[in-house]
Order: structure tokens, then C-alpha cells, then sequence
């Protein structure tokens, strides 16, 4: 099954709590700190689009991107009255190649840590080096080995009026992943409607990520504790990246 299938419509009001505007502020942050004022902006793994409409709302020109089909119809509706529509992509990152070159690219929420093969992450961020253009910026966050390997045997509960989740962590040091199975239940109408997902994050290492950026042409790679400029610290449940693209187009 699809991960985020059933999650979708219920997605936006199990995750309340994160302040998509104090994302985007951050990475604005990272912009002005770069002296880069980017014109369009690629929101991969966009999600139900609430980073892609406060970019839409604030002027740029935005593709967003995700492999859900579920999730870009939510970010669509949630972005359909806007003057300046974004364009909506259905694609997979390790295979990403967009209709046209971007200015900044941005995978917020540990987006990264949901492709499984190394290979595959290599290949995005690869992929993006080239759909970037030249002096452009990508940025992104992940969520720490330490915060994974954390996860396992917890336990975890969601909920409001119209849905309950719950769900269970196991990280399994062979494969380096962490698995959280999430029960949920739905209301429609006067009936409860119960679904399962299995949602999976690779452990990153910050190592591994740095080198896959260097291998794919980024300089000035920079990496942040959580929302900070300064270097993560012992026991970072998150961290940020910031890399460049050069203003020499590569052969």
C-alpha cells in the first residue's frame, strides 16, 4: 500500500504542531546569510502543501513535487484559489527531473530519510544538483541516526475529534531502519473507519549525506542543529543542510 494513502486527508491535523512558517523563515535566513535572492523554488516532497502555498503566497515560482498521489491532491486543493499556482509534479526524487531549472530546492521534514536505498538517495540529490540553477541553493533536513535508533519500542499517540492514530517504532540496526506502523482510525460520519500504514526512515549519517552532495558537484555545504546557526550537537534529533550549486554549469 501507498504509504500516506490513508494518512492524507487526516495528515494536516495530526501534525498541527509543526510551523511550516518557521521553516520557511529559516530557510530564508540561510538565503539572506547567502546573499541569494531566488526567484523559483522546487518544495520536493511537498506533502499536503503547506510550505508550497507560503512560498506561492510570498512570490515565487513554485513546482512542487511528491511521490503521493494522495498528498499532491491535498496540496492541490489547499492551493487552488491561489493567484500564483504552483505547478505540481507526481515523481519520484530518485528519478526527478523537472519541467524546468529552479533557483532553490527545499525537502523539508526528514523527507530524504524516507528513501530507503542509499542508491536512491544519491540519485536525488544528484538529480537535483541538476534541475538547480547555476549559483542555486538546496536545503534540507533529516532527521539523526540518534533520533531513529530512539524510536525503537516507542510508542506514540495522535489524535483530535475525526481521527486517532496510533503507532509503534522498531529500528532495525542490520538494515540501518526505522519502521513505525500507525494504526488509524478515521471517523465518517457515525462510523469509525480503521486503516493501517507502514511508514519507513533510513538512518542517515551526516557523513554519508555530505558525500553524496560533494559527488554530485555542491560546494559550500554548511550543516545546522535544528532551526540554529551553529553546528549540531552531541545527541541532534534533526539537522539542517545547506549546499550550493556552482555558477559554472559543470560538463
Amino acid at each position: 500500500m501507498n504509504a500516506y494513502q490513508n494518512l492524507a486527508a487526516s495528515y494536516d491535523r495530526l501534525t498541527n504542531d509543526v510551523d511550516y512558517q518557521d521553516w520557511v523563515d529559516f530557510t530564508h535566513a540561510i538565503l539572506e546569510k547567502e546573499g541569494v535572492k531566488p526567484r523559483s523554488v522546487a518544495d520536493l516532497a511537498c506533502g499536503t502543501g503547506s510550505a508550497t502555498r507560503i512560498l506561492a503566497e510570498m512570490g515565487y515560482r513554485v513546482t512542487a513535487v511528491d511521490l503521493s498521489e494522495d498528498m499532491l491532491t491535498e496540496a492541490m486543493d489547499k492551493c487552488a484559489e491561489l493567484e500564483n499556482l504552483p505547478t505540481f509534479v507526481h515523481q519520484d526524487l530518485a528519478r526527478l527531473r523537472l519541467p524546468r531549472a529552479v533557483d532553490l530546492a527545499v525537502c523539508f521534514l526528514d523527507s530524504l530519510d524516507y528513501i530507503l536505498d542509499p542508491a536512491d538517495c544519491e540519485s536525488a540529490i544528484r538529480r537535483t544538483y541538476k534541475a538547480l540553477n547555476p549559483g542555486g541553493v538546496f536545503i534540507f533536513d533529516v532527521n539523526t541516526p540518534e533520533k531513529l535508533q530512539s524510536m525503537d519500542g516507542q510508542v506514540f499517540l495522535d489524535e483530535d475529534d475525526d481521527v486517532y492514530c496510533v503507532w509503534r517504532g522498531e529500528f532495525d540496526v542490520r538494515t540501518n531502519i526505522c519502521s513505525y506502523g500507525m494504526d488509524l482510525f478515521q471517523r465518517e460520519g457515525e462510523v469509525w473507519r480503521r486503516s493501517f500504514e507502514e511508514h519507513q526512515e533510513y538512518a542517515y549519517s551526516i557523513e554519508q549525506l555530505t558525500g553524496f552532495l560533494k559527488s554530485a558537484g555542491f560546494t559550500k555545504i554548511e550543516v545546522y542543529a535544528d532551526r540554529m546557526f551553529c553546528a549540531p550537537r552531541a545527541g541532534e534529533q534533526r539537522v539542517w543542510f545547506k549546499a550550493r550549486k556552482g555558477s559554472v554549469k559543470r560538463k
